[in-house]
């Protein structure tokens, strides 16, 4: 690793007052404790190896199977030249590979790049070259792809998974590329298991890219143990839980708000390749699920499954949403049926959550993304002055903390427009604090419309269409106008055999905005794009209003 590939950002943390940087640590700073989750996952193959730890259509794993694998991996990892602070990419849906990758690289004190799996060429070059990953573990329905752009990359080596019976494999041996069966079976396991602080590089996570070119985002070890910290004293989630992972794991919100911790504390992953909700619902019965993380459009689904509310799910404890806008509708729909949706807020740079609204809260705070973490902080600012505003104000949300990344990969330019002189990282999402400290999130500060003179934020308005009958997704972006500068319009897909006209839409609507914030067009699709994180992709939304 490159002395500029980490340009940090000095922060401050709710739980000490001492600065911290990634260059160097304060004698009070834990350093010496070993938070790399491959040792975790090592200690509960040897307290209980034959306990399964990941429920897959394409087989399950115990324990020491997964430690085995992961151990394997590292030494052919090593064979192939991979040293400390290499990093290493995976490529495919969700499987318990990508899990044996990741622990793979943190024994040897890698860094884990996951690759959202639907990107077209050019991004895919773009992100490979930026992280510069020098091997790729990859499933066989990408490899096209990845020949297409790997002359362009610092790759020098291409594993492909070859024993996965849910990834068949459409060619033998393929130029370039080695199976990765073989190599595994005859490998020696490693024994050895860096030791890895709060502040040595974990993952390189490359944000979703909805509204400009991703970025490296740097996640630490020290990141994901503290957001952990953060789950456990917030959310009721206990040794020995199940979870559910169908949410893309490439994502921080899927890997890093259940499925890691559960795994190194003991519990069981079912884990899915992709999100079915009739699926859901058929794993959260058989398996006594505990918890999950989903995105809304997930929840909206499972809750058109027949007979969801009427089945038992007593069991479920948590089940987190958050990566997008928040309907509040669909948490009472939830809630009228005694399941308690529970809402967070935050982004890849915060690894992920800030904020989390407690289970108690979840109607008298409807539609709030909830309060700071317990060692979060978390306020509000004027876009122009940075200075903190009142209750009730909306301006940019802005974090600080240990679970806060240190940087960019690669980028000391964008380190330094995010992070302000007292270290508090700059969102881009505009919200506010009510007089309890509750956050309210009103839309990302980019996508905000100036329509004569007035602020109209997209999310608002998509909030109050979410709820209108006939429509099945909803995105609201702006439009330039003469007359107005620049005007909303609504992109929505309709549910089954559903019409609606400008002119419904604007009266559902006007029963909760002001005037001016109503949409002004209407542009109908078969469906409202959406990235693999379940966010709105307004770039490819704007794409459809300008066409």
């Amino acid at each position: 690793m490159t002395t500029a590939a980490l340009t940090p950002a000095v922060t401050t943390t709710a739980v000490t007052t001492t600065a911290v940087t990634t260059a160097g640590h304060p004698a009070n700073s834990g350093t010496a404790v070993n938070v790399n989750p491959a040792t975790a996952i090592h200690r509960n193959a040897l307290d209980q190896p034959d306990a399964v730890v990941i429920r897959y259509a394409g087989g399950d794993l115990t324990y020491a199977a997964l430690d085995d694998r992961a151990a394997r991996l590292a030494s052919v990892l090593v064979d192939g030249g991979v040293t400390e602070g290499d990093r290493v990419a995976y490529l495919g849906l969700n499987s318990p590979s990508f899990l044996v990758t990741l622990l793979a690289a943190a024994r040897l004190g890698a860094v884990f790049v996951p690759v959202n799996f639907r990107l077209a060429g050019p991004e895919l070059r773009s992100v490979l070259h930026n992280s510069g990953a020098t091997t790729i573990v990859c499933e066989d329905g990408h490899r096209a792809v990845v020949d297409e752009v790997r002359d362009d990359t610092a790759l020098k080596r291409f594993l492909l998974i070859d024993d996965d019976p849910e990834v068949p494999v459409t060619v033998a041996d393929p130029a370039g590329w080695e199976p990765w069966s073989g190599l595994l079976a005859n490998a020696s396991p490693t024994t050895a298991i860096a030791h890895r602080g709060f502040d040595d590089p974990a993952i390189l996570m490359f944000t979703s890219g909805t509204t400009g070119l991703p970025k490296g985002v740097v996640l630490t070890h020290g990141n994901i143990w503290w957001n952990s910290v953060n789950v456990d004293s917030r959310i009721d989630t206990r040794r020995g839980d199940v979870t559910h992972a169908a949410a893309p794991i490439f994502h921080v919100g899927a890997l890093n708000s259940f499925l890691v911790r559960t795994i190194v504390r003991g519990g069981t992953a079912v884990l899915r390749r992709a999100f079915d909700p009739r699926g859901l619902l058929d794993d959260l019965v058989q398996y006594r699920v505990n918890s999950f993380f989903a995105v809304p459009a997930m929840l909206a689904a499972l809750a058109r499954v027949p007979g969801v509310f009427e089945t038992d799910l007593s069991h479920v404890r948590s089940i987190v949403v958050a990566g997008a806008p928040v309907p509040p509708s669909l948490i009472k729909q939830y809630a009228d049926h005694g399941i308690w949706l529970q809402q967070a807020w935050g982004l890849t740079e915060t690894a992920p959550f800030a904020t989390h609204l407690p289970v108690e809260r979840t109607l008298d705070k409807l539609g709030s993304a909830g309060i700071a973490m317990p060692h979060t902080e978390v306020r509000v600012v004027d876009t122009v002055s940075n200075t903190p505003v009142g209750p009730g104000v909306s301006g940019e949300v802005v974090v600080r903390g240990p679970n806060v990344t240190p940087g960019y990969w690669e980028n000391p330019e964008a380190t330094r427009a995010a992070f302000d002189d007292e270290g508090w990282f700059h969102s881009g999402d505009i919200g506010y604090l009510d007089e309890d400290g509750c956050l309210f999130i009103v839309d990302r500060l980019k996508d905000m419309i100036i329509s004569g003179g007035e602020n109209v934020y997209p999310a608002e308005v998509e909030r109050a269409l979410a709820d209108m009958p006939g429509l099945s997704d909803v995105a609201v972006v702006g439009a330039s106008d003469e007359e107005w500068g620049e005007t909303v319009v609504a992109v929505v897909s309709l549910a089954g055999g559903s019409q609606v006209t400008l002119d419904e839409v604007r009266e559902h609507a006007a029963a909760r905005l002001a005037r001016y914030k109503l949409p002004r067009q209407l542009r109908i699709v078969p469906a409202v794009p959406r990235n693999a994180s379940g966010k709105l992709d307004k770039r490819a939304v704007r794409r459809i209003v300008e066409s």
